[in-house]
């Protein structure tokens, strides 16, 4: 495990029904620019330039404790061995009661964490934000990869149970098989209810690929693509959150050194704190 911790207000260990974040510096099979792995600690240290207060959600952090468990130390690790060892340290927090809160690296990292969940729940939908479908069956001759990694959590969860928000780029074969799957949708203030009746009260896990945001906002992604959410809109949907029974989370796909100015950064740990203060 590793230092910087995020903010101030937080626990080494876990906190029953409360979240746990935990960094997951994998970064293997990203084919444009590489460096999520570094995005964990750069969210951490970003923290400290943010109070722990936010005002549109009027809450504080010093009032919802939650813990950070540092980063898994993935280093000589193969593929495979790497995604156990990200599995295994869901379950741990799962088992201990905690909401898994992970870090990446890349986008892949949801698989590993999807099969905990599996192991611990019955069934659950997963909210999926992203700029990229990721529903490839396979990309550059793997099965496993960024490209690749809804396909697989569809395979577990059943399409039922996936619901995909902001896409805005993927193949000919993939919009196909979204239309024909239904899973796409959509989320605009003032229509928050539309969302509700498809999750119909059913537990919810978010995977939140940050490169959804428009890179006039958030440049620092591996893939960035125009026309993204505007963070007031990523404000109102953590709001929306807030009326779902959330059980974990991941945050994924910060490039932390393509983005000098550090605010892709900055404004990914003001998305996680609001996310830790509506659980």
């Amino acid at each position: 495990m590793s230092e910087p911790l995020f903010l101030d207000y937080h626990s080494t260990k876990v906190i029953k029904n409360r979240p746990a974040i935990l960094g997951c510096p994998l970064d293997v099979t990203s084919t444009y620019r590489t460096g999520s792995k570094d995005a964990p600690n750069a969210i951490r240290v970003s923290s400290d330039s943010i109070e722990s207060y936010c005002p549109y959600l009027d809450r504080d952090l010093s009032d919802y404790p939650f813990a950070d468990l540092g980063d898994l130390c993935l280093d000589g690790l193969s593929m495979e061995e790497k995604l156990e060892e990200i599995k295994a340290a869901v379950l741990r927090i799962l088992e201990q009661g905690g909401l898994p809160f992970c870090l990446g690296g890349e986008h892949t990292v949801t698989l590993p964490i999807i099969q905990a969940f599996k192991q611990r729940f019955d069934q659950f939908v997963v909210l999926h934000l992203d700029a990229h479908s990721d529903l490839r069956d396979s990309y550059e001759g793997q099965k496993i990869n960024h490209s690749t990694v809804m396909k697989r959590v569809v395979e577990l969860v059943g399409d039922e149970n996936l619901i995909q928000l902001g896409i805005r780029s993927g193949t000919r074969e993939e919009f196909q098989w979204i239309r024909e799957h239904g899973v796409s949708g959509s989320f605009q203030p003032g229509q928050e209810k539309t969302l509700l009746r498809r999750i119909a009260g059913r537990a919810v896990y978010l995977s939140l690929d940050l490169d959804v945001l428009d890179p006039s906002c958030f440049p620092g992604v591996g893939n960035p693509e125009a026309g993204g959410w505007s963070y007031r809109l990523m404000e109102r949907f953590v709001e929306f959150l807030a009326d779902v029974n959330l059980i974990g989370a991941d945050i994924v796909e910060l490039m932390p050194s393509i983005d000098s100015s550090e605010m892709s950064s900055i404004t990914a740990a003001k998305i996680i704190r609001s996310l830790l203060l509506i659980c």
